[in-house]
């Protein structure tokens, strides 16, 4: 007896185009969450000439490179990555860069219809990015090729499959 119906997990990224927005402000952080990212892509299947990096100044531009890159008719991408790093200081601004890019960026999925693995960082310190840094990368580009193989597998048409008692 069938329980229920599921699509299986896919985190095969041979042929799949992904774009990643990363931020330089916090620079060390930023650059180990796209070395993570890159690595687990090419660990995935997905070819260097397939994977297209835009550097932005802070994580407020994120979105906008994001919007672009799913808008572009001649090139699509299958996925895109959000990589940043905002770190609490003294101030408000903390809050705000936080929740407005991470807003941003789901508006930005949820209006083009492009999967979209959400790597803004937002940690209380340095140590605290330092250590997330790498593994959130990795985490963010297998979310990105999974995300990408179910989208098109629901938009296909293609069943679920059925899943045992």
């Amino acid at each position: 007896m069938t329980r229920y119906q599921e699509y299986p997990i896919n985190e095969n990224g041979n042929g799949l185009r992904i774009g990643i927005a990363v931020a330089r402000f916090n620079q060390d952080v930023c650059d180990g969450l796209l070395s993570g990212a890159i690595n687990e892509l090419h660990r995935l299947g997905v070819r260097g000439e397939d994977i297209t990096v835009c550097s932005v100044p802070g994580a407020l531009e994120i979105p906008l490179v994001l919007q672009t890159l799913a808008d572009e008719e001649t090139t699509p991408y299958d996925a895109l990555i959000a990589l940043g790093a905002v770190i609490r200081g003294e101030t408000y601004h903390f809050e705000v860069v936080s929740n407005d890019s991470c807003r941003a960026v789901m508006d930005v999925q949820l209006t083009t219809g492009v999967p979209i693995a959400n790597g803004i960082l937002t940690t209380e310190n340095d140590d605290q990015a330092l250590v997330r840094m790498h593994e959130k990368g990795a985490d963010c580009a297998r979310c990105a090729v999974e995300m990408a193989r179910l989208h098109a597998c629901i938009r296909s048409g293609n069943q679920p499959q059925p899943v045992g008692a």
